[in-house]
């Protein structure tokens, strides 16, 4: 079951879902979703220094990227082509029997700019802000601002909560973040030759 306006407005209230800080719901909250704000800081690649990302070595994915923190009313540019990972400005909680769904803003669309590339479900149990693969698929640069409604959430509702909610999860790797952050592949890699070993 998918959770309508009243439904969100509802788990808000009582705690159920908990966004911080909660979005202005008059303007914010669709029929079936709520909308979510960019934050300050962003990761880009430094291509122009590596040729390539090995997903064995950890510090190959670090070193290629570098993090940049944008004032409020200043504006991170998205060249045509471009991939930076962002934050939502809220950090989003979620109970044992919910997931929510990350999906990119039609308006946003528009102009050419995805905001996931495929991590769009968030478990029951999620804690955190929530990283965005922003991309520029257009042919022109896009001026992105901090505070700007960015993406949506909308949530489901399990049949039964879930037996291990993903803050309780051995290899939770992204649980609790507050920025975004990049992929943590290499730990799965490591693992299975460790186990290969």
């Amino acid at each position: 079951m998918i959770l309508s306006d009243g439904d969100i407005r509802a788990a808000l209230e009582s705690g159920q879902i908990q966004l911080d800080p909660l979005p202005d719901l008059t303007s914010h909250l669709g029929s079936c979703s709520i909308d979510c704000r960019l934050g300050n800081t962003f990761m880009v690649f430094e291509y122009s220094r590596h040729s390539y990302i090995d997903p064995r070595h950890p510090q190959s994915i670090g070193d290629a990227m570098r993090t940049i923190e944008i004032d409020d009313g200043d504006a991170f540019m998205m060249q045509p082509g471009d991939f930076a990972l962002a934050s939502t400005m809220e950090s989003l909680t979620l109970p044992d029997n919910l997931l929510a769904r990350l999906e990119g803003r039609s308006s946003i669309a528009r102009l050419g700019i995805t905001v996931h590339s495929t991590a769009a479900v968030f478990e029951p149990g999620w804690e955190g802000t929530a990283t965005m693969e922003l991309s520029n698929l257009g042919r022109m640069a896009v001026a992105l601002y901090p505070g700007m409604r960015i993406c949506s959430f909308t949530f489901q509702q399990l049949l039964n909560p879930a037996q291990v909610p993903y803050s309780r999860k051995e290899n939770a790797k992204y649980a609790g973040q507050h920025d975004p952050r990049a992929s943590r592949l290499a730990e799965e890699v490591a693992a299975i030759q460790r186990k290969s070993s």
